[in-house]
């Protein structure tokens, strides 16, 4: 993160007196802003997606939703790189919206739908207004599930003031001044602005509701210069099998050096296995072998034990595939057939594969507890479908182990929270496949394991800081 130098005045005379530097809202004031606000006729922008209109009144951009509509986008002619935006917003309670940064329309992807980063505006209960999301591409990249001080400065039915600062490969967001979202990507470095009026349904949009947008700016003349100091909240990193400088003064290491098999053994043997997993072009993939469970290469294990840990791993199924990441694993319980035992972090093509309709209620679905804990949707209770890229697109599962406290996020969403040792967590596991093995889940420590089920299953990025 690069900050705006500040420098210290002296007066040539005697005594030499030192002037205060200039505080950070003075050079906010002095910021070479320029008005980007569309005028009316909106010379300058121009329409895409859907069809609701757009037009200005009293100086703000009001887009109207309208039946049968796609996504509509008010998008700019100009193409913008390393930038701070600021606008205020104001949506009817009904009526998602965002705007675009650098954003894309290119007739070699979906027939020119417009794609990338969007600074969401989101009217809903959970008020993820300013978190950052991924159009038509990986859906979010950093919700707010996890920063309360930023959902609650969102007024919803009123105006609301957005800043975005786009600088390198780093986009950070604040609403209404308080920091809401650090993402790094390295997808797109340069595109529009686009100001969104979202599909909703017809009976939703015979009511008219409208997305406002108005005191648009822009700096574009060494934005980096002008951006605000550093915030308390966490960065999510999305480079490729790298760590950013945040994530490793955050603590973070990689699992996995996108190389090698340094780090990563056999879970039944000291070596890793000799057969059945691959690496290519920054990608670890257990091979396709007819869909048993741990009968080519055989599961993979970390080479040392973990026990209070946020793990982070970007995953890819091909279509109908089985794979799981497991936790407080004892690689010695099970030294037959079959996979290691461990608690597991379900990864599933829950529409093809039949493993989704066993064991009870869906506790066998991407996200779940395996056979224990069904995944849903926790993060945002009114729309409690999880959120899941489909087979050949990239996913993260995330799992959070602050001693007993466990909890696993697919996709940015919070899917399965629980107690490990607690009477409910031991009720369920006498009910369970696992009823067998003594303590289950419940010891001290041990590896990370990535499985073989004999579907191929793509990992990268795979990351894991201590606590």
């Amino acid at each position: 993160m690069m900050f705006r130098k500040i420098a210290f005045l002296a007066l040539a005379t005697a005594p030499l007196i030192a002037l205060a530097p200039v505080s950070a809202a003075q050079g906010q004031q002095q910021a070479p802003w320029q008005d980007v606000t569309p005028r009316a006729g909106l010379a300058g922008w121009h329409s895409a997606g859907g069809q609701a209109p757009y037009r200005v009144v009293d100086g703000e951009v009001v887009g109207s939703a309208v039946p049968n509509s796609a996504n509509s986008w008010l998008v700019s002619d100009a193409l913008y790189g390393d930038f701070i935006l600021e606008f205020d917003a104001r949506t009817d309670p009904t009526l998602n919206s965002g705007v675009m940064i650098r954003g894309q329309s290119r007739p070699d992807y979906r027939n020119g739908v417009v794609h990338g980063y969007q600074m969401e505006i989101d009217p809903s209960s959970r008020r993820w207004s300013a978190g950052i999301y991924d159009e038509q591409r990986r859906q979010w990249l950093y919700t707010l599930g996890r920063n309360d001080a930023a959902r609650k400065a969102f007024r919803s039915g009123d105006w609301n003031h957005y800043r975005v600062e786009a600088i390198g490969t780093r986009l950070r967001t604040w609403i209404n001044g308080v920091p809401a979202a650090d993402v790094v990507d390295d997808v797109d470095a340069r595109g529009f602005i686009a100001f969104q009026v979202h599909s909703v349904p017809d009976a939703v949009a015979a009511q008219k509701p409208e997305a406002r947008f108005r005191n648009v700016r822009i700096i574009t003349d060494a934005p980096a210069r002008f951006a605000l100091p550093a915030t308390k909240v966490e960065q999510q990193g999305w480079l490729v099998n790298r760590l950013t400088p945040a994530e490793r003064s955050a603590g973070w290491k990689l699992l996995w050096d996108g190389k090698t098999t340094q780090g990563w053994r056999s879970a039944k043997g000291p070596a890793f296995p000799k057969t059945g997993w691959s690496i290519a072009d920054g990608i670890l993939s257990v091979e396709k072998s007819g869909g048993a469970e741990a009968t080519n290469g055989g599961d993979i294990i970390t080479t040392r034990d973990y026990k209070s840990f946020e793990l982070s791993v970007d995953f890819r199924l091909t279509p109908g595939a089985n794979s799981g990441i497991k936790y407080f694993v004892d690689p010695n319980l099970l030294k037959g057939d079959g996979s290691a035992i461990g608690l597991e972090f379900q990864l599933l093509d829950d529409e093809r594969h039949p493993d989704a309709k066993m064991g009870r209620d869906g506790n066998r679905t991407i996200g779940s507890l395996y056979d224990l804990i069904t995944a849903r949707n926790l993060s945002d209770p009114d729309s409690p479908g999880k959120r899941v890229n489909a087979p050949g697109e990239w996913n993260r599962a995330v799992v959070v182990v602050r001693g007993k406290h466990v909890e696993h996020w697919l996709n940015g969403f919070k899917v399965v929270e629980y107690e490990r040792g607690s009477p409910a967590f031991r009720e369920l596991v006498a009910r369970s496949k696992y009823a067998k093995w003594p303590n289950f889940g419940e010891w001290e420590q041990g590896p990370i394991l990535l499985q073989d089920h004999g579907d191929r299953v793509d990992f990268r990025s795979i990351k894991l800081r201590e606590f």
